[in-house]
């Protein structure tokens, strides 16, 4: 089987009544976030890159049918329609690091609308989990405020794939390294790491172990000083540093308690030891509200390595994404539902200083002063431009975020940047909204249409 059965079944069965409808125009769906999580004032596109090598690389093949056929009880010949089905549209998406508001297109497909609809929950998975990590990874690097932020997430992420993807998104962030081997060999990272508990454990006493682990490791070592009682780890640590003249690029590493009367208490022990060179790290149960406070209170700390939480995106798991219908066949469209309003048609969004966005629809010209964030990175099925460069994405990001107000920054109760909408963009939802109240509302009368009947 191949990924194009890695989605909900009633894209499925949308799809086939489509196909057995002829409806098979082009339509436009449009991603996007409705809300910004709490403790966000901004968002960071990611996922992009692998929505679409999902899109180059869809394919319904034999497999696949007789997949969709057991799972929906049904004869072969009636999944027959989908069968070698292709991804043949268009994509236009918000480049990967861009800081992206509530309400504004991450990515907009435009195909025939069977495969518009089937391929919804595959972008959505990768859409929504990579933006809220990369937005978790950046917060980060905003905390920390210049000092090093490395990512140990790996063992405990939502699945290793999504450990890569966040080993990844954080050097996009501005990470210095990944404990991740494959995602550093894979993406040219620099790889960092130390040492376990159970490695100290399992010598007689930490004199003994870090000595051992200098023999094994030649160049600056990272011994972790925390593992019975944090004073003597750390005398235990200097002592051998100093006797081997290993100092120069080497550090401790502190795993938990009071982090930063540790580490001020860390600092003072090796200074006193004539080993000034000798850096402090900080892990254990972090994330960008831990890295704030213990910065902001002056903590001697050199580098911070954040794992678990950020690696799930604690505080915000999940978004409040949406993958909605916004043109069928040339014939914007839209959603009424209480709370759930959709805005019609294809759109673009122009960027003017301050990250001061405009949604508007896709035709509109660019205002002036702005440009525009969304791209066709895909035609005909085919990927239009060259797989976007991590460095690049970096480089987007960081100018985006030192685009944004302060407020918007703000680790702690930020105020989020909200975007405008355009004129042409609200004269047509209005529009729309009235085309389809007189078309499906009107014939109830003026009070809420009655309840659906339901057969057995």
């Amino acid at each position: 089987m191949s990924e194009a059965t890695t989605t909900d079944l009633y894209e499925v069965t949308m799809a086939l009544s489509y196909l057995r409808e002829g409806m098979t125009r082009p339509a436009t769906f449009s991603c996007f976030v409705r809300e910004l999580p709490r403790e966000r004032g901004f968002l960071v596109a990611g996922g992009i890159e692998s929505a679409l090598n999902y899109l180059a690389a869809f394919h319904i093949g034999n497999e696949d049918v007789e997949a969709f056929a057991e799972t929906l009880r049904r004869p072969v010949e009636d999944l027959a329609p989908l069968l070698d089905m292709r991804f043949t549209g268009e994509v236009r998406a918000v480049p990967e690091g861009r800081v992206v508001l509530a309400g504004e297109p991450l990515l907009e497909v435009t195909a025939p609308l069977p495969q518009a609809q089937l391929v919804e929950t595959y972008l959505l998975n990768q859409l929504s989990h990579q933006t809220a990590v990369a937005s978790k990874c950046v917060r980060c690097v905003i905390a920390a405020e210049g000092h090093p932020v490395v990512d140990f997430s790996l063992r405990r992420t939502h699945g290793t794939e999504a450990g890569y993807q966040a080993a990844r998104l954080s050097s996009m962030a501005g990470f210095a390294g990944t404990s991740n081997v494959a995602a550093a060999y894979a993406e040219h990272l620099p790889a960092v790491g130390t040492m376990a508990h159970s490695y100290i454990e399992a010598f007689e006493n930490e004199e003994q172990a870090f000595a051992a682990f200098a023999r094994a490791h030649p160049g600056p070592l990272t011994l972790l000083v925390d593992t019975y009682d944090t004073e003597s780890g750390i005398a235990a640590a200097a002592r051998v540093l100093r006797e081997l003249d290993r100092a120069e690029g080497s550090a401790i590493r502190l795993d938990s308690g009071d982090l930063g009367a540790l580490a001020a208490h860390a600092r003072g022990m090796l200074d006193s030891a004539n080993l000034p060179q000798v850096r402090i790290i900080a892990s254990g149960g972090l994330d960008e509200y831990a890295v704030h406070d213990l910065v902001r209170a002056g903590a001697p700390i050199d580098d911070y390595a954040v794992g678990t939480r950020v690696g799930v995106s604690a505080d915000a798991p999940y978004l409040d994404s949406a993958y909605k219908l916004v043109a069928y066949d040339g014939r914007p469209v839209m959603k009424l539902s209480s709370a759930k309003v959709t805005a019609p048609g294809r759109k673009q969004v122009h960027r003017a200083a301050g990250c001061a966005d405009v949604i508007a629809l896709a035709e509109e010209p660019p205002l002036p002063g702005s440009v525009p964030l969304l791209v066709t990175l895909m035609r005909e099925g085919e990927r239009s431009t060259p797989p976007d460069r991590l460095e690049d994405a970096r480089r987007r990001l960081a100018a985006d975020v030192a685009d944004l107000p302060d407020g918007a920054r703000a680790v702690r109760s930020p105020s989020p940047v909200r975007a405008g909408v355009s004129e042409p963009l609200t004269s047509l939802t209005v529009d729309v909204r009235r085309r389809i109240e007189r078309a499906v509302l009107a014939p109830f009368g003026p009070g809420p249409p009655p309840p659906p009947t339901i057969s057995p």
